[in-house]
């Protein structure tokens, strides 16, 4: 069996408000304690209107569904401060610029700069004392270091890199919620976002703060679902069962699978398509992240526990392309756990830049649950007696 959770990454919130980054793994430091894991796949870009659906299976079903879509308007905000320093990327080269006019420098022995491929600390030496100019890890991507030179230019310190990968666009020099915002859309390519998970709240709340990020429309099945039979997700469990809402999502889901540029929340719970194996093929037109709670108290814990569940593949989540692992829940934080997504996404998507168009492929195709290794097309997937849709 083949899963696309090829990436994973632990994030944990503690006290101290910090930020450090190790290897693969991004330690966060807050007044609460959370810890995540993401693993990630790649979109593409489809219809810009949602077809209606219709089935036979319950009297929700027997009816056209059309979701009203309400528009996004979003803003970004440039994440770099232009009065501290200037940062441009010109294709294979950038150019970092720090003012420095006022620190009385009086040698270039005086300025120390640290580049690795995935940090960078500039510190200059003030009335014998190190002073921090900028000090960023992780960075946007990876760079050359060896191929890193600096110099003064009247009043700025002049910094220029190359990048490894000449192809991608760096918003900023820094990895943060802004620049992987504004970075994932390059990466994404309009492809659509769905959040799996038991929990209905948590995946509408991050999934809002993503789609206010990359600028995406924000769907809800939850809200579709009960704007559409009048009645709330929990009567309607009550009345005819997990089973029936289930099957009434899975129709969401479907009619929604072409829709670019969208981040979707899932119902958690048993209720929910995603915690069921052949509810699957629709959610792989985007790339899926799971959104799960976890035991474990440190990083590595979470990432073999991350690990553990992808390879037993006992839970339907163990299909999505990204996987956040956090130990206890906050309201407060729910921008650091976006921020998780998009890291782990970006990372995926460098991994195998053909994840988009794979997407794309799937979607064009008729989402047909042979994700990841699609058929040529005239494919049945009645006629494979061993295939299991969205398991592949």
């Amino acid at each position: 069996m083949v899963t696309s959770c090829n990436s994973i990454s632990v994030i944990s919130l503690s006290t101290e408000m910090s930020a450090t980054l190790t290897g693969s793994s991004f330690l966060f430091r807050h007044p609460t304690t959370t810890s995540f894991h993401f693993s990630v796949s790649k979109p593409n870009v489809v219809s810009q209107s949602l077809p209606s659906f219709s089935s036979s299976s319950s009297s929700f079903l027997s009816h056209k569904f059309n979701p009203v879509l309400r528009p996004c308007k979003c803003s970004y905000t440039a994440p770099v401060p232009t009065t501290t320093y200037e940062f441009s990327d010109g294709s294979s080269e950038m150019e970092l610029r720090l003012n420095i006019g006022g620190l009385d420098i009086q040698s270039t022995r005086d300025i120390s700069v640290d580049a690795n491929d995935s940090s960078l600390a500039i510190k200059v030496l003030r009335s014998g004392s190190p002073l921090t100019l900028i000090e960023t890890n992780p960075l946007f991507d990876r760079i050359k270091p060896s191929e890193t030179i600096w110099y003064i230019d009247e009043d700025q310190l002049v910094v220029n890199f190359k990048k490894q990968d000449p192809d991608l666009k760096w918003p900023d020099i820094m990895e943060s919620w802004e620049s992987l915002a504004a970075g994932s859309t390059q990466l994404l390519q309009g492809t659509s976002i769905y959040l799996v998970g038991d929990s209905t709240e948590i995946n509408q709340k991050v999934a809002q703060e993503l789609a206010i990020g990359l600028g995406y429309t924000p769907l809800n099945t939850k809200e579709l679902l009960e704007a559409y039979t009048k009645q709330t997700v929990d009567s309607w469990l009550l009345a005819e069962g997990p089973d029936s809402v289930a099957e009434a999502e899975s129709s969401v889901l479907e009619s929604i699978s072409s829709y670019a540029r969208a981040v979707v929340a899932t119902l958690g719970g048993k209720q929910g398509a995603s915690r069921r194996s052949d509810k699957w093929q629709h959610l792989h037109a985007g790339f899926t992240v799971w959104l799960s709670q976890t035991e474990a108290t440190d990083e590595d814990s979470a990432r073999e526990e991350a690990h553990k569940s992808v390879k037993d593949s006992t839970i339907a989540y163990t299909n999505a392309d990204v996987v956040v692992k956090f130990q206890g829940w906050d309201p407060a934080y729910v921008k650091s756990v976006a921020q998780a997504c998009l890291r782990a996404l970006k990372q995926l998507i460098l991994s195998d830049k053909k994840l988009p168009g794979k997407k794309s492929l799937y979607i064009r195709l008729g989402c047909r649950g042979d994700w990841p290794n699609i058929e040529p097309p005239g494919w049945d997937p009645s006629s494979e007696s061993d295939v299991t849709l969205g398991t592949q």
